[in-house]
C-alpha cells in the first residue's frame, strides 16, 4: 500500500534527508505537501523531485517566486503562514514535522488536531507547550513518531520494554566544536567557529545550540514529554564519537543502547517505515571493530551553562522550557549577527528565565498561550539586548 507523506520544513538538513529516502522507496510514498522558510527555488526543487501535490512557503513574499519556479509543474502552492497549516492539515498518512524553532508549533500542532501520525523532529513543539501538545495528541487520537536521532533510539532500546522498569534514560552529545576548548577560547569564537560541528550539519541555529549544549537541554526536556518520565530518571553524556545516542538502563542492572552511524536517514526510515525496516542506498553499515573504542564523559556545565539552564527549567517546569526556548532563539540569532558573544547567550537565557519566573508560573494551557508567551519573551529579551 502506497502512503501519504507531507513534509514541514522540507528544505532544512531533516527535510532533504527525508527526501532521499522518499526518492528511494517511490514505490510505497507518495507526497501530499511539502513546505519550507524562505528558499523559495530550493523549495520548489523539492517539490519538483519528489512530485509533490502542494508546496507552500511560510515568507508571505516569497509567493510570486514559488509559483514562477513551480509553473507548468502542476504543483498548487500558497505562501505565508496559513498555507504551512494547510500543508500540515492537508490528507496525509504521515506528516514529517522538521521545522526548526517555534516557528514549528502552530504548523505541528495543526497536524495534531488532524489526529495524523506525526514524525516529530521539531523539538521545540515539546519544549514550549509539551503538557498540551501531549494532552492534543492524546485528545484527537494523535501518533508521535520520534525522529530526532536520541528519542528515536530511545523508543527502538525501550521495544516493548515497561517505562516503569526503567532507571535511568541517557541521551548522548558530541560535545560539539569546543569539547575540548578553554573557557577563554570558547568566550572568542564566532558564529562560524561554533557552527562547526565535527559530526552533524543540521544549520546554523541548530549547530550553535549543539556548541553551546542547549540543544540537549532541549532534547532532555522533549525526552520528558514524549515518554513521560521524570527529570531525575533523564541524564545526557558526552559521547564524541556520535555512535551511540541512547541508552536505557532497566531496574536490573541491564543496558539497551541504540547504535547506529551518525545518519539521519536512519531513525527517518524508522518513522517512515512504521514497523518496516527500509533499506538506505549509500548508508554506510556501522562496523565497530572499525570505530575502536567508544568514550563517554560528564559534560563540563561551567563552560556549557546552557545544559545547566535547561535542566532547571525543566526541574521547575511551569513556562519556564516556553520562556527559555524564546530567549534562546533571540540570543543565537544576535549571536549569528555578531552582536554579542558565546557566553552571552547564555546569560540573556538566563536572565530571562528569572525575570519571567513569577509571570508566568503555570505551564501554557495550550498552544495559542505558548505562543503568546512566546512572543512577550521574545520582544523582553530584544529589548535587553539593545539596553
Amino acid at each position: 500500500m502506497t502512503l501519504t507523506v507531507s513534509v514541514l520544513g522540507a528544505t532544512g538538513s531533516i527535510g532533504r534527508s527525508t527526501a532521499d529516502l522518499l526518492d528511494q522507496h517511490r514505490d510505497r510514498f507518495r507526497v501530499g505537501a511539502v513546505a519550507g522558510g524562505r528558499d523559495a527555488q530550493a523549495l520548489a526543487r523539492v517539490a519538483r523531485e519528489l512530485n509533490a501535490e502542494f508546496a507552500a512557503i511560510a515568507d508571505p513574499e516569497a509567493g510570486p517566486a514559488l509559483r514562477d519556479a513551480l509553473s507548468g509543474s502542476g504543483i498548487a502552492c500558497g505562501a505565508g503562514p496559513s498555507a504551512v497549516i494547510e500543508a500540515a492539515t492537508r490528507e496525509a498518512d504521515i506528516v514529517v514535522a522538521a521545522v526548526s524553532g517555534a516557528a514549528g508549533l502552530s504548523p505541528t500542532c495543526a497536524a495534531i488536531r488532524q489526529g495524523r501520525t506525526v514524525a516529530l523532529a521539531n523539538k521545540e513543539s515539546l519544549v514550549c507547550a509539551g503538557d498540551a501538545f501531549m494532552r492534543d495528541a492524546k485528545k484527537y487520537g494523535a501518533r508521535l513518531l520520534p525522529m530526532d536521532s536520541e528519542h528515536n533510539a530511545l523508543e527502538q532500546s525501550i521495544g516493548t520494554g515497561r517505562i516503569d522498569d526503567i532507571t535511568r534514560m541517557t541521551i548522548t552529545a558530541s560535545g560539539g566544536p569546543f569539547r575540548t576548548a578553554t573557557r577563554e577560547r570558547i568566550a572568542a569564537a564566532s558564529a562560524a567557529d561554533a557552527a562547526a560541528h565535527p559530526t552533524w550539519s543540521m544549520g546554523m541555529k541548530i549547530n550553535i545550540d549543539s556548541a553551546t549544549l542547549m540543544n540537549k537541554g532541549l532534547e532532555l526536556i522533549e525526552a520528558h514529554h514524549l515518554f513521560g518520565i521524570e527529570a531525575e530518571r533523564l541524564d545526557a553524556v558526552v559521547h564524541p564519537q556520535s555512535i551511540v545516542h541512547a541508552l536505557v538502563t532497566w531496574r536490573d542492572g541491564a543496558v539497551t543502547a541504540g547504535l547506529y552511524v551518525p545518519d539521519m536517514r536512519v531513525p527517518i526510515s524508522h518513522c517512515l517505515g512504521l514497523g518496516d525496516r527500509l533499506s538506505i542506498a549509500r548508508g554506510k553499515p556501522l562496523d565497530l571493530a572499525s570505530v575502536g573504542s567508544l568514550t563517554f564523559e560528564r559534560p563540563d556545565e561551567e563552560r556549557f551553562p546552557c545544559l545547566r539552564i535547561a535542566k532547571a527549567a525543566l526541574a521547575a517546569g511551569g513556562a519556564q522550557p516556553t520562556v527559555m526556548n524564546a530567549a534562546n532563539e533571540i540570543a543565537v540569532a544576535a549571536f549569528i549577527a555578531g552582536r554579542i558573544g558565546f557566553y552571552d547567550i547564555a546569560a540573556l537565557v538566563e536572565r530571562a528565565c528569572e525575570h519571567f519566573a513569577a509571570r508566568f508560573p503555570e505551564a501554557p494551557a495550550d498552544v495559542e498561550e505558548a505562543l503568546a508567551i512566546d512572543a512577550e519573551v521574545r520582544g523582553w529579551s530584544t529589548t535587553a539586548l539593545a539596553a
